[in-house]
Formats: structure tokens, sequence, C-alpha cells
């Protein structure tokens, strides 16, 4: 099979401070701390399994951002991803959803062949759970949401059966192949890196990763190790309209971020006697808290 991963570099919204905003309204990544996006790993893992199931599989990864993004590329080749593609240019700086998912669309439009598409259901930096529906709706492709395991994949017959959890239970669907599925995260959580490829692919880098001072070294590898070459590619080399890139092409902005702490009052303990909980209820009843 040729899967497709969608992997996404985030800022740590665990530690939003003061500054992660700029004047422009849009996020401040330079400020916070960048993780691999978490829902992004519950989908790698389930491209691992299928490429356990099926021996000859190849899982690609692609990732828009800036060349630091690089960085969730080495992590999925170490978890045992096969190759990557980073996207990067100034003017895909500050998109939307909208914007987001044309670029990944022209990127995936590139690489061509695949099977089938994972990511995460949603970025925890943007949390809109949008980019892999609209991914689906501009390659004209069956979507899957929710999903929480692969059950089954008959490559013969192009169908895949999926488990979802959805509000309120658990959905069993079949689906034709080639389709776009967005992961849980209470899908099974990512394997950890494998030593022998984090020292295989740990040199791995992209073209702008590359600094004059290092150029030549990294040439070297390069010319011996093929593999630690991360294709780049920037607006021009995914055909990418303009006017649908960057923030150009985004109809949303963010207004602000703000970290927000919820501290209580006061506090007080209470017994699971009859009257400790009648008298609980009946405050909350008062208070309008519940009712």
């Amino acid at each position: 099979m040729k899967i497709v991963v969608l992997a996404k570099q985030v800022p740590d919204t665990r530690n939003v401070g003061p500054d992660a905003m700029t004047p422009e309204g849009t996020v401040n990544r330079a400020a916070l701390p960048a993780v691999f996006n978490p829902e992004d790993l519950n989908a790698l893992e389930q491209a691992l399994r299928l490429k356990d199931q099926f021996p000859g599989s190849t899982i690609s990864v692609v990732t828009m951002g800036l060349p630091k993004s690089a960085e969730v590329i080495r992590e999925a080749l170490y978890r045992g991803a096969d190759q990557g593609y980073v996207v990067t240019d100034r003017c895909l700086g500050g998109a939307d959803t909208l914007a987001t998912s044309y670029t990944l669309s022209q990127a995936i439009r590139k690489i061509g062949d695949f099977d089938i598409i994972l990511g995460g259901r949603q970025a925890i930096d943007g949390d809109t759970a949008q980019v892999g529906p609209q991914i689906a709706e501009k390659l004209g492709l069956t979507q899957v949401t929710y999903a929480e395991e692969i059950l089954s994949v008959d490559p013969e017959a192009r169908k895949i059966v999926i488990k979802r959890h959805i509000d309120g239970g658990v959905e069993t669907v079949e689906a034709p192949l080639p389709l776009v599925v967005t992961v849980n995260g209470s899908a099974a959580p990512c394997r950890p890196r494998h030593a022998k490829r984090v020292m295989k692919y740990k040199n791995a880098t992209v073209k702008a990763e590359r600094t004059p001072e290092n150029a030549e070294k990294y040439a070297e590898l390069i010319a011996r190790k093929p593999f630690l070459d991360i294709t780049q590619w920037g607006a021009a080399d995914i055909e990418a309209d303009m006017a649908q890139v960057g923030k150009t092409g985004s109809p949303t902005n963010v207004k602000a971020v703000q970290n927000i702490v919820f501290k209580a009052k006061d506090s007080r303990t209470m017994t699971a006697s009859d009257a400790d909980v009648e008298g609980l209820i009946i405050e909350l009843l008062n208070e309008k808290i519940i009712g």
C-alpha cells in the first residue's frame, strides 16, 4: 500500500504567554516550543500498522511550515516512515485552514500515487478539525473522520473497514480506497523511536536547514547516503495558485490568543454522606448551576 501521512509541527499550547501573537494576528511560533501534533502521531501509528500488515508498503509524510518543521519528518522516519516532504515558502505564511488544505492537496497531487491519506483529527494550535475534510473535498475523495482503529483492508476489493469513536458511541464503517482518514487522540499511541533508525536518519535535512558553514558536510553526506535529503518544495514546485495560499488565500484571521487559567475562589471538603450530597445539590440548584 502507498500511504500518505499529514503531520504538523505545532506550538506547545500549554505554554502560551503574552507574546504568543504577532501584531498581524498570527501565532508567534518563535515564542513557543514546537512539538509534533499529538493526533498526527496517532495517525502515524495507524499507518505503521498498515505497513506491518502489508509488507512492501511505503509511508510518505507531508508537512507544511517553516524549514524547522523538518523535525516532524525526522521523528516520523525514526518510527518507521520511508520518506518525507516539507512544503515551505514565505508566501505560505499566515495560512488558515482553507489555504493550508489547498497547499497540502497540491503537494499530495504532486506525490501522485496513494491508497490512503491519514492525518490527526485536529491540530492543538487551531482545534478546528477542518484541514483533513477540506483536503478530501479538494481531492474529490471519500473521507472517514474520528477514526479510532483501522479494522481491515482489502487492497484487491479496494475497501477498508474503520472503527469511529463518535459522540454517543462507536461506529464501524466501510469505505472505498483511496480515501482520507482523520484519527482521534483516543486511537493507539504511536510507537517509540527505533534506535537504529535514529542513527540512520539523525542527519536527514531539507535544503533550507543547511547553512553555508555546514553545506559542504551535508553535500558529502547526501552524496553517500541520498536518503538523508528530505524533499523540500516551495509554492512553485507544487504549482500552487498564489491567490489561494498563505495570508492572501485565508478568509479567516485570529483576533487574539489568551492563556486562561481557572482558579477556584474557595474550596471545601465534603463527605459521601446523604446530607452533604443533598446540601450540595440544593446549593447548585439555587445558584442555577444545574437544573
